[in-house]
């Protein structure tokens, strides 16, 4: 049982995971937290890392920070996302090998699988058949970090784990639509369509592909009861259980935010993945389990977003 007062820290503590995580513990009782923007600590610095950390001194590394993005964001920019999560995941996991921190949670994405690979999908699947080439940028960088904590628990008996979530969403998220993810992306484009009358609003692909959403908070819990039990296993899948295609997610997105016009279809834009399910087996056999539905969730979702929509207006 990791004790109280550890002081835990945080990377990407204002980001949509790193923030949920913050609420979560200090909701059980952990309130030694240590977070740093990104503006006062390059994490891509192995020397500014390194002196972060070794004047802080955590127990807990939580690594919820990285360079993320949808479809295009990943087409655009593939040196980016490959080589700053590289850097990011690389300066925290070797600086907490060398100073004996305790416990390390590495969040990885479902997008770490073969693209063609048996559904759902277990954890013995990785690196068993080629990625998905929309994201294998970021996919690769992952896949780096996971091997690396999986290195350390191998060679040095580390406590370290790699989780690897399906789709976030949730308070935090990113509604930036050059950047965003679907979710996130469907709910500002239906909400600014409601606004402006718009009788359509075009979504990406054929709405085909089959999807599974995971609230933050359910992710946080999962990262929680990492901390609080020991843990055999050096990755775990954490999903919702169960999956929906892209259209029917638009219909519930439009429905939710009552949104009257049409849906069009842009099937010259990519579909990514045909279907991607987790197999969380491993982690639920352990008694744990998401509490969330997908309904609620993006209810909860759409009122955040609402109260935050003054930082999106320009974007």
């Amino acid at each position: 049982m990791l004790n109280k007062d550890a002081k835990i820290y945080i990377a990407g503590h204002k980001g949509m995971v790193g923030s949920a995580c913050w609420r979560i513990l200090e909701k059980n009782g952990y309130h030694n937290l240590l977070g740093k923007s990104s503006k006062d600590l390059d994490l891509r610095c192995q020397s500014d890392v390194s002196d972060f950390l070794n004047e802080e001194k955590p127990d807990v590394i939580i690594d919820g920070a990285a360079r993320v993005g949808g479809i295009l964001a990943n087409n655009l920019y593939p040196y980016d996302f490959l080589l700053d999560n590289m850097l990011i995941q690389n300066n925290l996991i070797s600086n907490a090998h060398n100073l004996n921190v305790k416990k390390f949670i590495f969040l990885g994405s479902s997008c770490i699988y073969p693209k063609l690979a048996t559904q759902p999908l277990k954890e013995e699947y990785l690196l068993t058949g080629a990625l998905e080439p929309t994201n294998e940028w970021y996919a690769i960088a992952k896949i780096s970090g996971l091997k690396l904590i999986e290195s350390l628990r191998k060679q040095f008996g580390r406590d370290y784990i790699s989780l690897m979530p399906t789709n976030l969403y949730g308070p935090g998220d990113n509604f930036d639509l050059k950047s965003s993810h679907v979710l996130p992306a469907m709910i500002r484009k239906f909400h600014e369509a409601k606004n402006s009358n718009n009788q359509i609003v075009e979504m990406w692909g054929s709405g085909k592909p089959m999807r599974e959403f995971l609230h933050v908070d359910d992710l946080s819990s999962a990262i929680l009861f990492c901390l609080e039990n020991n843990i055999e296993h050096s990755l775990l899948n954490v999903g919702y259980g169960e999956e929906i295609s892209i259209q029917d997610l638009a219909y519930l997105v439009q429905e939710i935010i009552d949104y009257k016009g049409e849906i069009v279809w842009d099937k010259s834009k990519p579909d990514g993945t045909p279907r991607k399910l987790m197999d969380s087996t491993l982690i639920r056999e352990m008694n744990w389990k998401p509490s969330i539905s997908l309904s609620n969730g993006i209810r909860k979702t759409y009122d955040w977003f609402l109260k935050n929509i003054d930082n999106y207006r320009t974007q």
